[in-house]
């Protein structure tokens, strides 16, 4: 696939992903949440319908992993359901797929996940509903490519790079967890990737960032005045799992996590 000679539909464009993706495909077809809601099955499959695409990028989610567990029904309408419904209007006119899901579909029990482990539990309503998008294309679709990303920031959007900030101004000290680990994922590293992916096959595909850290140490990347602390001494509603470190098997690496903050620090303080 290549951009100029296809039709492509981006919905969630305005989100902090969906900016970006903007940026890679800047002839597509752009819809935000005020233009098609995507728990509306009649409203997807006619805006797909009329607008006909051969390409369906999908970055609409309900992301905030501590509202999902207040708004549960919400959570799994709009990442649950809501991609079913997309992935079926696009099985519908003949378009391609590509959706983001996340690490968090896993557990935490084994300390790397690859493509083809197989979620099972997760432990929040984040991670459940997401889990049930990945289910409900599968079930709708079969040219689709699911990306799981994590821990991702970016200049549009709210985000833990920008939390960090804002606390440390803030605060003389704080504390973030240090017994969790992933790796970040830099929007603009993710968005420039997607072309490439969409000329592979169908299937799962793990994109993030490289370099593995715990919370703590990449809050100490940003800020000066952080200090290590324990999940049970910083409880929050949602449950996060203790791994979960996603490796990609399937395509070129990208740039490790450092750089790209590095870029990112740079932009955003433009």
């Amino acid at each position: 696939m290549v951009v100029g000679t296809i039709k492509t539909l981006i919905i969630g464009a305005d989100g902090m992903l969906g900016y970006d993706i903007c940026k890679v495909y800047p002839n597509a077809v752009k819809l935000t949440h005020k233009d098609v809601d995507i728990t509306d099955r009649e409203q997807v499959l006619e805006s797909i319908r009329k607008i006909n695409p051969n390409l369906v990028i999908n970055a609409a989610a309900y992301t905030d992993v501590e509202g999902c567990e207040d708004h549960q029904e919400l959570a799994l309408k709009v990442n649950g359901y809501g991609p079913g419904y997309i992935a079926e209007a696009c099985s519908e006119v003949g378009a391609a797929l590509i959706h983001f899901s996340t690490d968090y579909v896993f557990d935490g029990s084994k300390k790397e996940y690859i493509e083809s482990d197989t979620p099972v539990d997760p432990i929040n309503v984040y991670g459940r509903s997401k889990l049930l998008g990945e289910q409900k294309i599968t079930e709708n679709l079969n040219d689709y490519r699911i990306i799981r990303i994590s821990w991702l920031f970016g200049t549009h959007g709210k985000n833990f790079v920008e939390t960090m900030l804002r606390l440390s101004g803030e605060m003389d000290q704080v504390k973030v967890v240090n017994d969790q680990f992933g790796k970040p994922t830099y929007t603009v590293d993710l968005a420039n990737k997607i072309m490439e992916i969409a000329e592979l096959g169908a299937g799962i595909y793990h994109v993030t960032n490289e370099g593995i850290c715990s919370w703590y140490e990449f809050a100490s990347a940003v800020i000066s005045n952080t200090i290590p602390c324990t999940s049970e001494e910083f409880p929050m509603k949602a449950r996060r799992p203790k791994y979960s470190v996603l490796v990609n098997t399937k395509t070129k690496p990208m740039r490790h996590w450092k750089e790209a903050l590095k870029d990112y620090l740079k932009e955003r303080n433009k």
